[in-house]
């Protein structure tokens, strides 16, 4: 079924369900707004995008999305597909590839393709969300120590040489703010779980910074006064050359956003007991992949922590996602210039947790005892993430399960006893 979950919520719907939605919504947009912008920064992008991504693209979603919780946005997976095109192509070229993905993920709905997802070995999934893991926290060691390093290549054994050969630059005061946004975000979720602990740890950082003139970079000090108005659409130059060298992307960006969304509804299915519809939500993020790009947003899907803050929160119906994105539309018409002031090592800070998160190292000694072959295909693909490239880490991890599936399925062993 490809009906939206929004038309089921609308029979029934009551102000006390409203007033559980509205709560949740702005508990989720506390959340979003440090996390979209520092994604948006890492990205190679503007602090702005990634507000108007996390508008445009979460209103979209939650109004036809096929879970009743699901909350969409800019998430970290996108960053290291979306820096490489924006890298190569330009902020337009990132318009058109995410553009394609959409209409990538709207004909894969209409084809019912979200129960592909089923046939995706969990060692591709986890060796690939590893591996992003990975390349966000790399990304962020700039910011994080204070780097003076210029403009650091996109790939990783580049990247790191760069870092390393700027290491005299290293700023203690960039080190002590990242650290200290660091231990505020993991003691307040501890302590605090249900307060909007990014916002405070970031806020309390960045204050700090303004009242004791920390040498430290913000994000006014590198990107300038962000736009107090919503953007208008723009249609980007549309060529067949064009398309040709952005399909590649434009299958990655396809891909991202229908594994991440049909992960995330499937994880907010079992927090509350619902049932998603997979072909609607293919659909929902096709929508929005396709709308958002106009308006100069990033790639966008179903973001999963997000969406379980959502849940946590007490969001029952689609309301609440759209709820979350009219607060961070209010914010940014009305206290744009406060981001502003945002310390950059900070905002690396969330990212770094962010990462630490996404790896899931409580899941590694479980990773370890898989079988040899499995373990195997998670690190192939985790590494071919990290040090070659994203479309080549899906599909080649894709097909080697296959492969492996294939194998087992005609009752052979990949390994024999002597070999294990």
């Amino acid at each position: 079924m490809r009906r939206p979950k929004l038309l089921d919520t609308a029979s029934d719907y009551s102000w006390p369900l409203f007033r559980a939605d509205a709560l949740a919504g702005i508990s989720v947009a506390l959340v979003a707004l440090p996390l979209c912008i520092a994604i948006a920064i890492a990205s190679g992008s503007t602090p702005f995008v990634g507000l108007v991504t996390a508008i445009a693209g979460g209103f979209i979603i939650s109004a036809t999305s096929g879970s009743r919780v699901q909350i969409g946005g800019p998430t970290g997976a996108f960053i290291v597909v979306v820096y490489g095109v924006i890298q190569d192509h330009g902020m337009d070229g990132l318009i058109v590839a995410t553009i394609m993905a959409g209409i990538l993920l709207i004909v894969a709905g209409f084809f019912r393709a979200g129960r592909l997802i089923a046939l995706v070995p969990e060692p591709v999934i986890d060796g690939f969300t590893i591996g992003i893991a990975v390349i966000i926290a790399a990304s962020q060691f700039q910011d994080a120590l204070g780097l003076s390093a210029g403009k650091v290549p996109a790939d990783m054994i580049p990247k790191l040489e760069a870092l390393w050969a700027a290491r005299a630059t290293l700023s203690l005061a960039a080190l002590g703010v990242t650290a200290a946004t660091v231990a505020a975000i993991l003691l307040l979720r501890r302590w605090r779980p249900r307060w909007p602990v990014l916002v405070i740890a970031v806020g309390a950082a960045s204050l700090a910074v303004l009242l004791f003139h920390l040498p430290v970079d913000t994000v006014g000090s590198r990107f300038g006064a962000l736009p107090s108005g919503f953007p208008a659409p723009h249609w980007p130059e549309v060529t067949a050359d064009r398309i040709v060298a952005l399909l590649p992307s434009a299958l990655t960006i396809a891909f991202l956003a229908g594994v991440e969304s049909l992960l995330s509804a499937i994880v907010a299915d079992r927090m509350f007991d619902g049932r998603h519809r997979p072909s609607a939500e293919l659909l929902a993020q096709g929508y929005a992949n396709v709308v958002t790009p106009l308006f100069g947003g990033l790639p966008v899907t179903g973001a999963i922590a997000r969406t379980a803050t959502n849940v946590r929160a007490g969001g029952r119906t689609p309301v609440a996602g759209m709820v979350h994105a009219a607060v961070i539309l209010i914010v940014v018409l009305a206290a744009g210039g406060l981001a502003g002031a945002l310390a950059l090592p900070a905002l690396a800070a969330v990212l770094l947790v962010t990462a630490y998160n996404m790896a899931e190292p409580g899941k590694w000694r479980e990773h370890a005892a898989l079988p040899r072959d499995e373990l195997i295909l998670l690190l192939v693909t985790l590494l071919l993430t990290v040090f070659a490239d994203l479309t080549i880490a899906i599909g080649t991890g894709v097909a080697l399960g296959f492969i492996l599936r294939w194998w087992k399925g005609r009752g052979a062993r990949l390994w024999t006893p002597r070999e294990r």
